[in-house]
């Protein structure tokens, strides 16, 4: 029951927004009353923190993964990485839609909790593009901490305009934003 919360919660605050929509309307989308809503979560920004947890350590574990595979470049992994993160929105796009617009929900110490994990994510990236420069396969002079911030704001912004039913699959748009943060646009 509490994943089917969960999903319900998701969608509805996907569609209404967070304050727009109370427990009663979680209740009543799953007919069921608030007292069964109670038994899982203490509140409906506990529920949030919750959807808020699930979605940054899911990411985690699987960043993990692939910046534990040593077989892996650097190259490849950063498109693992972005490829990981456009392709979620099959599955979580709108977990992630929650995650970046309903944040502003949490209260201070949860908040700090969620930023907190955003800051590892982001780190781990910024490591390999650090090391990524340190071995020759990234240019020297860049800045890794803003070109860390240029590539996820690249891929975390997708969540609000790729269709994975569209024209180009998640793959072919890891690729092409890989390729762009890689070589740039400009013409040699």
């Amino acid at each position: 029951m509490k994943e089917k919360i969960t999903e319900h919660s998701i969608k509805l605050f996907e569609k209404k927004g967070f304050s727009e929509t109370s427990i009663q309307d979680i209740v009543d989308s799953l007919g069921v009353t608030k007292g069964t809503f109670y038994y899982y979560f203490s509140s409906k920004e506990e529920l949030l923190m919750d959807i808020h947890l699930g979605y940054i350590d899911e990411l985690l574990a699987r960043q993990e993964q692939i910046l534990g595979d040593d077989m892996l470049s650097c190259k490849q992994q950063l498109f693992e990485i972005v490829f990981m993160l456009i392709s979620s929105i099959k599955g979580k796009g709108s977990s992630a839609k929650i995650f970046f617009r309903e944040m502003r929900n949490l209260s201070e110490n949860r908040l700090a909790q969620i930023a907190s994990k955003r800051d590892q994510f982001r780190l781990n990236v910024e490591r390999v593009v650090r090391l990524g420069m340190e071995k020759g396969e990234f240019r020297s002079d860049l800045n890794a901490a803003i070109v860390t911030f240029g590539i996820l704001g690249a891929a975390n912004w997708s969540y609000q305009w790729f269709n994975p039913n569209g024209v180009s699959s998640d793959r072919e748009v890891a690729q092409i934003f890989v390729e762009m943060i890689l070589k740039g646009i400009q013409v040699d």
